[in-house]
């Protein structure tokens, strides 16, 4: 039997992760790091650093290669082949290091519910006949970092809030009955497909790390301010997670932007974390 603990790392700041997820994490008898290329060593490294910031038992810590999602053709035909290249990589990784069974930790970013696929590499594999017991470890969304650091409420009083993605706000439009829209898993400033008029848009990149990044005002005035600063911090980088909320009709600080980054990691952190997080960052 398989004990696959799912836990949620928040967003890459060693502080997200809870008192739950750390004795999980120490409980397990492996914890898998998925590497994603060269050009996204960072997340792999800021993996590496929490492991070495939390684990106060020796636990044995494996990294392998995640399949990569090819981009071409029909998207959700390609999501389901990445999906079984996914649970083929991780069956392999059990049968070479959990022959017997065992408890089987994966660091997940952010929270393993929303818009994240290792529940449903899970569900693949109990499919395939592997004996396995699913526990999920909450964490802290890059939403909920988000709005924590702009300081504002997910929701309008009494309003609903639509989750979506950058490909279904560009082919889709803005939602019918979203009077807040969150947008996620953005590959290229897909709010220009908007009409901007009376749009306001909190938007942060790199959210709780060293270099986290915040732009707010009217769509109208600040998406090209974006999308520049997108585009540079992505090239500096290789990469880029980033994250916005929208909504109609907000009238809070009138036509101005409000931007900000980077910010400092909380300074209690011990100095042995602080440094790791920031090579991982720097690399």
């Amino acid at each position: 039997m398989i004990d696959l603990h799912l836990i949620g790392i928040g967003t890459g700041n060693p502080d997200h992760l809870t008192a739950q997820a750390v004795r999980a994490m120490n409980s397990a008898d492996l914890i898998l790091l998925p590497r994603k290329g060269s050009a996204k060593s960072d997340l792999v490294d800021l993996r590496r650093a929490i492991c070495a910031a939390v684990l106060t038992r020796a636990v044995r810590v494996v990294e392998f290669d995640l399949p990569v999602r090819d981009a071409r053709g029909d998207y959700m035909g390609g999501v389901h082949d990445w999906h079984d290249a996914i649970t083929q990589a991780w069956a392999g990784q059990i049968a070479r290091h959990l022959p017997d069974g065992g408890r089987l930790a994966l660091l997940v970013w952010g929270d393993p519910s929303l818009y994240d696929s290792s529940l449903r590499i899970a569900d693949r594999l109990a499919e395939r006949g592997l004996a396995i017991r699913v526990s999920v470890v909450p964490g802290i969304t890059s939403l909920q970092a988000l709005t924590a650091a702009h300081a504002i409420p997910l929701n309008r009083l009494g309003a609903p809030v639509v989750i979506t993605t950058g490909r279904r706000l560009r082919d889709d439009g803005w939602p019918a009955d979203g009077d807040s829209v969150a947008v996620m898993l953005d590959q290229g400033c897909a709010f220009d497909a908007l009409d901007p008029a009376g749009i306001h848009i909190w938007w942060g990149a790199y959210l709780g790390m060293e270099h986290q990044l915040l732009i707010e005002g009217p769509l109208a005035v600040v998406r090209d301010r974006i999308a520049g600063l997108r585009a540079q911090e992505r090239a500096r980088h290789g990469w880029i997670m980033d994250i916005y909320l929208m909504r109609r009709g907000h009238d809070r600080g009138g036509g101005a932007m409000r931007e900000s980054g980077p910010v400092l990691l909380n300074s209690a952190l011990p100095a042995c974390r602080k440094g790791l997080v920031s090579r991982a960052i720097r690399q």
